[in-house]
């Protein structure tokens, strides 16, 4: 396997590196993770004017990229800049499913930033569970009609569509359905989530929707569409903590106690050294799980749980580690490395956690 990156990968990070450095401040991110929308959508809008929602799709849906290696390249340099924009939530994710659906002018507005489409497949009780929804869909004569509940929908609210899984009574399996975000008997409640942004929990009562694909078929679509973006929050994650590395670093070097820089104590030293290990780690198994995207499902699958499993165990170490090194400084609001340490966390809780990937993995 190379592991060197490309040309294009290579400048398509520097591109992302230096959108960041000039034009995505840290106050401004905080201030749009706790606005309404849970982002800022001028910030959105420049980043699909870059380039970076269309690197994440195949060209022949109207990306130029879209492979595992552009996925993570992406969303490792987002998480080195604590990005909250939801390229991942309303746009990869949802794309990929409806470019696989042949919704191709939905697809290409997203690519340009111009609709967001939020998913829903998890339900109360369900945990990560997304294979036997409850909500149910009915077919009339104008069309389908949906009824359920969803929740924990990142980023539904504002967007311009969603896309819900159910179950219909003429065919077994999984169905996903395309609703409007106006369409009649849809409601939303909107709560901030802890590490910056905005999740939804979406009620439907008799709501029109359309059919996406055929009835109980979506099963190895939803699957490959997690595929992808399980890799974009664990490549998201291992940017993450190359920021904490970072920072806990220039902190050791910076920081005096007892009439010395932290970093010259051989025990500190020892802990950062673990620390860094267990980043490579880390790094590896988004490799990995980046080259093995378009393998055979079952192969696929355990590499991107292997990924997971690892991310969820090393971002937690790495997040608690950094504090203890930093001491208090390290959880307040003025100083960044808590809020990097913040959706490290979260992120060992988005698409299956450490126990569901390691049970998956050892089943598969």
């Amino acid at each position: 396997m190379d592991f060197q990156p490309t040309e294009e990968r290579r400048m398509l990070a520097d591109m992302i590196g230096k959108f960041i450095q000039n034009d995505y401040p840290m106050k401004a991110r905080l201030t749009a993770g706790t606005s309404a929308l849970g982002y800022c959508p001028e910030a959105y809008s420049k980043m699909a004017q870059l380039g970076l929602i269309g690197a994440l799709f195949d060209e022949e849906v109207g990306g130029f990229g879209g492979s595992g290696f552009d996925i993570a390249t992406v969303f490792t340099e987002l998480g080195k800049g604590l990005v909250v924009e939801p390229l991942n939530d309303t746009a990869m994710t949802s794309g990929y499913i409806l470019a696989h659906t042949d919704q191709l002018e939905l697809v290409e507005q997203i690519i340009l930033g111009q609709k967001r489409v939020a998913l829903g497949l998890i339900e109360n009780g369900a945990d990560y569970d997304w294979s036997a929804p409850e909500t149910l869909a009915h077919e009339t004569g104008s069309g389908w009609q949906l009824s359920g509940m969803k929740t924990c929908m990142k980023f539904a609210h504002g967007a311009d569509a969603l896309i819900v899984s159910a179950q219909t009574q003429s065919a077994p399996g999984i169905s996903l359905f395309l609703v409007e975000a106006s369409a009649a008997g849809l409601s939303e409640h909107a709560f901030q989530t802890v590490d910056g942004g905005n999740a939804c929990e979406i009620t439907l009562h008799n709501t029109p929707a359309q059919l996406l694909g055929a009835q109980g078929a979506a099963y190895p679509l939803i699957d490959a569409a997690a595929a992808r973006a399980t890799l974009a929050v664990c490549a998201e994650a291992l940017g993450v903590m190359e920021r904490i590395k970072d920072m806990t670093i220039d902190y050791m070097r910076t920081r005096k106690q007892f009439g010395s820089v932290l970093g010259k104590f051989q025990a500190l030293q020892h802990r950062v050294a673990q620390m860094l290990l267990e980043i490579e780690q880390a790094r590896s198994a988004v490799i990995n799980a980046a080259n093995d995207l378009q393998a055979p499902t079952d192969e696929r699958n355990r590499a991107i749980s292997a990924a997971k499993y690892s991310i969820g165990r090393i971002g937690c170490a790495v997040a608690e580690e950094a504090i203890q090194l930093h001491g208090g400084i390290g959880m307040t609001w003025e100083y960044d490395l808590g809020h990097f340490a913040k959706r490290l966390v979260m992120i060992d809780h988005e698409w299956g956690d450490q126990d569901f990937h390691l049970i998956r993995f050892s089943e598969s």
